[in-house]
């Protein structure tokens, strides 16, 4: 007889572990400056951050799929990244922050690709129902974003790292309540890791992982400083941001009953149609602020839909005793090294060929994508 799902204690996790992204996307820089750190070093200090997600990951995964205990890594990663993260109320000099940061990163960077195995496990039958607990996520970045920056004009930055602490602790106690949940086919699954990666369904779908990632390092780190560019006030940017990242919650609530009407192959086509014209939109009509709000809903597309069906699709090729590095593969390559080249590429596009250029790089790195998954992406079940 099947155990029932621990629905709140699964979204649980996503809700704290997204919170917290919640303070270090839009606070953790302010924070750094209010240390005394040049804007170099801040952009060198949040780069650890980043190579450390292309890293940590396949680690944590290998180590996870060959002990064949997803929720232990989870739980362990949960803790020490609290334990190293304490090091920024030891001491603030460059080296010792980025040493902190580099520790904190590679522990913390390690447990959600694990979470997404162990989440994968426990909806064994019903794996459309990810996205309504993926949702939780969101829901817990939207309200730290609003919350914290009240909470920051009242009391100042430095309330950052504790809020940071008590978000961690929420993590690890989310995931000391998770029950464990056995991996089926971990003794027995006959599959390597190399013969998974010969298929050309993987290779296409983790490389258009990236593609989509990279079409979204634009949006993420210059997207702000863009629409100021037009005049747009941050209060009123704000309000855009959390607009896309609610349309995101709405459709992770309805992937439920999409995934089987419409099939994985039929949304990841249209939404990375969407999200080409979200990009497209975004550089040619940046001054129209009703504009922007209707566009912005589309990251709902762009990132919503193609983020859960990515994972429903990686859960579907990496089976067993793959199902940990196959997350960390998608997570690494995806949130690792697209983010890092989307920024990357972002900022040379802008310096050469103007701001609104880059959202022109992310719209065909969009139908680059597309172009990659109507010939190569099709499901055989």
């Amino acid at each position: 007889m099947s155990q029932p799902l621990p629905y709140l204690r699964l979204s649980s996790f996503y809700l704290f572990y997204f919170a917290t992204l919640g303070v270090l996307i839009p606070y953790w820089s302010p924070y750094l400056e209010s240390l005394g750190f040049s804007i170099m070093e801040i952009g060198e200090l949040t780069a650890v951050l980043a190579a450390t997600k292309v890293v940590a990951p396949n680690i944590w995964g290998w180590w996870a799929d060959h002990r064949g205990e997803h929720l232990g890594v989870v739980r362990f990663a949960s803790l020490a990244s609290i334990i190293t993260f304490a090091g920024v109320f030891v001491g603030s000099d460059y080296w010792w922050m980025a040493l902190v940061i580099a520790a904190f990163s590679f522990f913390w960077n390690a447990s959600l690709p694990q979470f997404e195995a162990v989440t994968l496990n426990h909806l064994q039958g019903q794996v459309e129902r990810y996205s309504s607990i993926r949702a939780w996520g969101s829901v817990g970045f939207i309200a730290t974003v609003a919350l914290l920056g009240l909470l920051l004009e009242r009391w100042g930055v430095e309330l950052v790292p504790i809020v940071l602490m008590v978000l961690m602790a929420g993590i690890w106690l989310a995931s000391l309540m998770v029950p464990r949940v056995p991996d089926r086919d971990h003794e027995s699954a006959p599959l390597s890791l190399k013969s998974v990666l010969s298929r050309p369904v993987v290779v296409a779908l983790l490389f258009v992982a990236f593609l989509n990632q990279a079409a979204h390092g634009t949006y993420y780190t210059y997207y702000t400083l863009y629409m100021e560019q037009f005049g747009h006030d941050k209060g009123v940017i704000g309000m855009i941001w959390a607009l896309s990242v609610a349309a995101e919650v709405a459709v992770f609530t309805v992937m439920a009953k999409w995934v089987p009407r419409f099939g994985e192959r039929n949304l990841l086509l249209m939404s990375l149609l969407l999200g080409a014209v979200r990009w497209l939109m975004t550089a040619l009509f940046a001054e129209s602020l009703l504009l922007m709000f209707l566009v912005q809903m589309l990251h709902a597309a762009s990132f919503g839909v193609i983020h859960a069906v990515s994972i429903h699709m990686i859960h579907d090729l990496f089976r067993g005793k793959l199902q940990g590095r196959g997350q960390a593969l998608y997570s690494s390559l995806s949130f690792g090294v697209g983010g890092v080249v989307g920024s990357l590429l972002g900022g040379y596009v802008w310096t050469t060929q103007g701001a609104s250029s880059i959202f022109i790089l992310s719209a065909l790195l969009s139908l680059l994508a597309f172009g990659v998954s109507w010939k190569w992406i099709y499901i055989k079940k």
